[in-house]
């Protein structure tokens, strides 16, 4: 799998493409891959304030509930309503359409702490 070298990764599995101040947040080709078919995504609301480090929603696979943390902290300014009703796109576009949520970051030294592409691929390649 190539992973965009444009974003940033975490060793939880999501993945941070930084536009601005704006962080839109997805999980990566590797997170649903081990999740398999994706059932639900439970998001949090907009407005919501989210804590780098912190769940802030759940992804369901028929194989078992996934806690999605935070990269970043933040503001949620954006939720991909597209998924409530179309989960499945989470196996299909991981790193594209189907993003989870988007939040208006406070600066780029947390996004600037993630794993580059490279250090992210080594890290799952040891994971397996």
């Amino acid at each position: 799998m190539n992973y965009p070298e444009k974003y940033r990764y975490t060793k939880e599995h999501e993945w941070v493409g930084l536009e601005g101040d704006t962080a839109t947040i997805g999980i990566t080709f590797h997170a649903q891959k081990e999740l398999g078919d994706i059932v639900f995504v439970d998001l949090p609301k907009l407005g919501a304030t989210v804590e780098k480090g912190k769940a802030l929603g759940s992804v369901e696979s028929v194989k078992a509930v996934s806690d999605i943390y935070a990269p970043v902290s933040g503001e949620v300014v954006a939720i991909n309503e597209d998924l409530s009703s179309a989960p499945e796109k989470l196996n299909e576009d991981p790193h594209g359409a189907a993003w989870l949520v988007k939040v208006k970051v406070a600066g780029p030294a947390e996004f600037n702490s993630l794993l580059a592409v490279a250090d992210y691929q080594t890290y799952v390649g040891a994971e397996s």
